[in-house]
């Protein structure tokens, strides 16, 4: 038996000799690069912090003392230190292991965070109640990355945490000079020299009344638990600043230059190689567009925060480096400065994940809608995401979005369809637009059949039966679309498709062509409610037709971890399952007995 195998809890690994260390650790290496080959997962920042992870389970009693990690990403070690080895042959797969923390999985988990710069706001909230409740015995503490340290949220965190000395939070400042990408800013440059000339230290974390210790190898067990345990004696806020490399141990990852590997698919153990899919990514296709405007249109610039390769702006930044501005982990500051942007002329394209973009409700709403400004938002990851589960769906943007006035939406069927939405969003000037698309290869071009108002019609019947039916497909459910409209003609039931391209609002000759069909269903990646498909059924209700708007869209829930393919099929947004919902909605709607779809003008599915 191996030591990782002997250690099914915290109290397995703090009954080890501290001579183990090192073999544990390797071990803990060995493992996790033959799981992650296996599923794909965050590997580089994992190995970073397994020596971090050991020592933080050596000095504090888990679950009892509180373990917050910012990002939950780094979790994988500490998943394994608390009896989950097992689990990892399942890891980011339907039903199989969250590659996040998780309160389903273990007591150990305490937050299921995803979205950085949170974990500081909850260790103040935990210490805050837990010296309320007299539980002086509960210790707090935050694994925090400097990418971490980038978010707003977690200055203002801090501003607490300092504000009261006698409180003590441990803050564990993970320091791999990365996030994704090199950690941009003044802070970086701050951290960065005081990694490199210990002498130049300042007195940054403790003006705001945090201890500083540090920097310390955190490659160390020794050195890590030593400084830890310090932090424990002080009985107040502290810092503990640890020096780690992404991707340590495994040259592949160590080696990489884009992201030491900080979220890998499948790859060859022995060779490193990753699986490619062969095809491009949606967000591939847009770098390649983005380029080629970028080119056309000196005033169009980018904006990302702490995401340029995973959004697409890699390119244009290599081409244009001047032009891109990587403002870190900082949705809010990225909208805020995007209306600046605009204000003085520029075109700003500010590419971000459809679930981070919540995070700046705000800024889109009264800092860019209230100014009319033309700013383009392109969000990455809508719809279903995938592995990464929950927290990174953009099941919603579709609903809080359309209530942002002036706003539109665009949503591309396929790489082409991408192509153009992208140049009609920068040639508007009169208010913001959005760019939706998901995590997912961009797929065959759809040829539209012909033309309605702006609207493409993707399948025509050439001899119509009854019972008539529109399916409007929203961006890239129109492949599904077309698909069930040819397996409900082998039903006899005879459908047309439409891609309205642009969504949001709901286009006028969508409404009136709708109110000419006996039943209208809506395809959407987002949740029903405010959904595409809801303000279609209102705006055709409105007209007084008779039409009936059903609506297959995703449940206003958080959807579990899965292929995009399974959970789409899971929540009948496949195209048999489109076909299945269709064909039932369709019976008895023949004859006289189609006053019987019309009894419900509207309703959502």
């Amino acid at each position: 038996m191996t030591l990782l195998q002997g250690i099914t809890s915290p109290a397995d690994l703090r009954r080890l000799d501290r001579s183990q260390d090192g073999e544990l650790c390797a071990e803990i290496r060995e493992f996790l690069i033959h799981a992650v080959a296996e599923s794909g997962g965050h590997l580089g920042p994992n190995l970073g912090v397994v020596e971090l992870t050991v020592a933080l389970h050596r000095v504090f009693e888990s679950p009892r003392d509180v373990l917050l990690f910012d990002t939950g990403h780094q979790a994988y070690v500490h998943k394994l230190l608390t009896g989950r080895a097992q689990g990892f042959d399942r890891l980011r797969t339907a039903g199989g292991l969250s590659g996040y923390p998780s309160r389903e999985e273990s007591d150990h988990d305490v937050i299921e965070n995803s979205h950085a710069s949170t974990a500081l706001s909850y260790a103040d909230g935990l210490a805050k109640a837990f010296a309320l409740r007299g539980d002086q015995h509960r210790r707090v503490v935050a694994v925090v990355g400097d990418g971490a340290l980038t978010g707003g949220l977690a200055w203002e965190a801090l501003n607490n945490i300092g504000a009261v000395p006698e409180r003590p939070v441990v803050i564990v400042l993970n320091d791999n000079g990365r996030s994704y990408r090199p950690t941009t800013g003044a802070l970086a440059r701050h951290l960065e020299a005081i990694g490199t000339e210990p002498a130049a230290r300042s007195d940054f974390f403790e003006s705001l009344g945090i201890t500083y210790l540090g920097p310390v190898d955190g490659h160390d067990c020794a050195s890590v638990e030593q400084a830890l345990r310090t932090a424990v004696s002080l009985k107040r806020p502290v810092v503990v600043h640890c020096l780690t490399k992404k991707g340590q141990g495994y040259p592949p990852a160590a080696q990489d230059d884009v992201d030491r590997w900080h979220a890998v698919g499948r790859f060859d153990l022995a060779t490193g190689a990753v699986e490619s899919p062969g095809t491009p990514s949606w967000t591939e296709v847009f770098a390649d567009e983005m380029l080629a405007v970028a080119a056309e249109r000196p005033e169009v610039v980018g904006i990302t925060a702490a995401m340029t390769v995973p959004v697409g702006l890699h390119k244009f930044a290599a081409k244009f480096p001047d032009r891109v501005f990587d403002v870190g982990i900082s949705e809010q500051h990225a909208v805020a400065s995007a209306a600046g942007l605009a204000t003085a002329g520029l075109r700003p394209v500010v590419a971000v994940y459809s679930t981070f973009l919540a995070r700046a409700f705000d800024q889109v709403l009264m800092d860019v809608a209230l100014h009319r400004l033309p700013v383009v938002f392109v969000l990455d990851r809508a719809g279903v995401t995938g592995p990464d589960g929950p927290s990174h769906h953009g099941l919603w943007d579709l609903s809080w979005l359309s209530l942002v006035p002036g706003l539109r939406v665009a949503a591309p069927r396929d790489a082409t369809s991408l192509r153009l939405l992208l140049r009609e969003a920068l040639d508007r000037d009169d208010g913001p637009t959005v760019l939706r698309f998901p995590k997912e290869q961009a797929g065959a071009r759809i040829e539209h059949v012909g033309q309605i108002r702006g609207l493409n019609v993707l399948r025509s019947p050439e001899a119509p039966r009854a019972p008539r039916v529109l399916l409007a497909a929203a961006g890239p459910m129109a492949t599904a679309c077309v698909e069930a409209a040819g397996l409900l003609a082998d039903q006899g039931v005879e459908a047309t498709v439409v891609d309205p391209r642009w969504v949001v609002p709901v286009p006028d000759a969508l409404v009136e062509l709708a109110s000419t069909y006996p039943l209208t269903v809506t395809v959407e990646d987002n949740i029903g409610t405010g959904g595409f498909g809801e303000r279609l059924g209102r705006r055709v209700a409105a007209t007084g037709a008779t039409t009936r708007v059903a609506n297959l869209s995703l449940p206003a829930r958080f959807v579990e971890a899965g292929s995009r393919n399974e959970l789409l099929h899971a929540h009948g947004l496949s195209a048999p399952r489109i076909a299945e919902q269709v064909h039932a909605l369709t019976i008895g709607t023949t004859g006289a007995e189609g006053r019987r779809m019309n009894e419900a003008p509207y309703s959502s599915g």
